[in-house]
């Protein structure tokens, strides 16, 4: 079932700082963001922050996904399928 309302946070990541947060926004209905940035991503690592307290009965509160940018003619799909005890997630298409 598709989880509305998790709000997702997206990161620039560099050796030399911080973290420093880009966007944020939150699921749909369909359980999705269309767009998370408006703007292309540029090449490098980022992390992907998905806030799941809210979902009813879940053992975990926060998922983090550090991801690298190479290609950055491409859009990048990446679900997160979670249950009570496990969360999963990876390139979708």
């Amino acid at each position: 079932m598709p989880a509305q309302g998790v709000r997702v946070a997206l990161y620039r990541l560099d050796v030399a700082e911080k973290p420093v947060r880009m966007t944020q926004a939150l699921t749909d209905a369909d359980g999705r963001i269309a767009d998370l940035l408006e703007r292309p991503l540029a090449a490098g690592d980022y992390r992907l922050e998905f806030d799941v307290a809210h979902e009813e009965g879940t053992f975990f509160t926060r998922m983090s996904v550090e991801l690298r940018v190479r290609d950055v003619t491409r859009s990048y799909h990446v679900p997160l399928l979670l249950s009570t005890y496990s969360l999963t997630t990876y390139r979708g298409s």
